[in-house]
């Protein structure tokens, strides 16, 4: 259904070669018993999808882009803008296509310059981000120089998005993506340079086994970046929303900077850091022609945004940097 051939000889070449034996099984499974009721729907719009030589493609800029090497006619603008609305809602971007803006909801290029400054540099590593969504910070990886990376994210109307977009960049870079969940990895990969674990961890019923699953991906010395909600307060403060956070039914644990540098220090890992904490804002998250549903503005109390609708602190995310031992 999806080809990933050019994916498997990239795994081996960066000490992937268990998984790589194992993930051709895992991918028919997952397209055979757990298909998504519009994948057919999705894919066919990607191939309906006019085939247009990319003349630049930029992957180093806020805007992940395909300029052509001709302007499209009014004709070819309307398919294709068509085509890439019956894969909404957009949620990780910006993207610029051939000229077509698409303008998502969140501006993930602004969480992408907060921690670019403090990485390791990407260049030649092996790279995995964990609930990429439709892979945008894949592609700002694969920007950096970045010899592999996969994305994993079980949503598969993101991995819709996802080849809708390789459509038009070309499917010769080395990324990828896979619609599964961190529980689908082998149990001790312990391969990876850099891991990313960007919004996932206030959703998984378990943070600390969250952190050991991040550590058994990545190798001894490589390095974990990982973002995530937090509140103000000491170490050992945690919020445990009761009911909905945000409208979100599924928020469980939301610790302070503190608190989750000890989790982190406790699952083994070292050289724990906060190299961001940024209030999140209604012009970083916010519904667009793209993403035409319910966003942050709808999410925060009408009379105090510094509060959420069910009277939690609002949105505050950390970025944290670790190594692996």
């Amino acid at each position: 259904m999806i080809d990933y051939q050019a994916l498997y000889p990239l795994m081996q070449t960066y000490g992937l070669d268990g998984w790589a034996e194992r993930l051709p099984g895992q991918l028919e499974q997952i397209f055979k018993q757990r298909p998504h009721g519009d994948l057919d729907r999705w894919l066919s719009a990607i191939e309906q999808l006019p085939a247009l030589e990319p003349g630049e493609v930029t992957l180093d800029q806020s805007r992940i882009s395909s300029a052509g090497t001709r302007s499209l006619t009014e004709s070819e603008h309307e398919t294709i803008y068509a085509l890439l609305q019956q894969l909404h809602p957009w949620r990780k971007g910006p993207y610029q296509i051939h000229g077509i803006q698409i303008d998502t909801e969140w501006r993930s290029d602004w969480k992408w310059d907060r921690l670019i400054p403090h990485i390791s540099p990407l260049r030649g590593r092996s790279v995995l981000d964990i609930g990429c969504g439709n892979g945008y910070h894949c592609w700002r990886m694969a920007g950096e120089g970045a010899g592999l990376v996969i994305g994993i994210d079980p949503t598969q109307l993101f991995l819709a998005q996802f080849l809708a977009i390789r459509h038009f960049l070309g499917a010769h870079w080395p990324v990828h993506l896979l619609p599964l969940g961190i529980e689908d990895l082998p149990n001790d990969l312990r391969a990876f340079d850099t891991v990313f674990s960007m919004g996932v961890l206030y959703h998984r019923r378990s943070p600390i086994d969250h952190l050991y699953e991040l550590k058994a991906a990545l190798r001894p010395g490589g390095e974990l970046v990982l973002e995530t909600l937090v509140i103000e307060g000491e170490r050992g403060q945690v919020l445990v929303p009761e009911g909905r956070y945000a409208k979100m039914r599924n928020v469980w644990f939301i610790p302070t900077p503190d608190t989750l540098s000890g989790w982190l220090e406790r699952c083994g890992f070292r050289d724990v850091r906060v190299v961001d904490v940024t209030q999140t804002t209604t012009q970083e998250q916010r519904a667009t022609d793209w993403m035409r549903f319910e966003s942050l503005a709808d999410y925060l109390d009408p009379a105090d945004n510094r509060r959420t609708i069910e009277g939690h602190p609002a949105p505050l995310r950390a970025t944290l940097l670790a190594t692996a031992t």
